[in-house]
């Protein structure tokens, strides 16, 4: 029991996705938003773009991921142990 309240606490703790402020080669400012983990998906990206953003919409500069995994890859048809990345670069309008 303890081990599973211990997974849903760092589930929790890693749901959340970060936005940085960062700085094109152009001078134009920017924002990273990095949705990593098991727990978290590219909606999670464009959800918090979109609200960084204050609802002035986001132009998409670029998107950085580890790609899905191939079928013949997964445990039982499960993609177990690997962590994934996901990041997007986004400019606000």
């Amino acid at each position: 029991m303890t081990k599973i309240l211990s997974i849903i606490a760092v589930l929790g703790l890693t749901g959340c996705a970060t936005a940085q402020n960062t700085y094109l080669k152009n001078g134009q400012q920017g924002l990273n938003i990095d949705c990593s983990g098991e727990a978290m998906s590219w909606a999670a990206c464009y959800e918090k773009a979109d609200a960084s953003c204050a609802g002035t919409g986001y132009n998409i500069i670029s998107t950085n991921g580890t790609p899905q995994p191939k079928d013949d890859d997964k445990t039982l048809g499960v993609d177990v142990g690997n962590y994934k990345t996901r990041s997007v670069l986004v400019v606000c309008k």
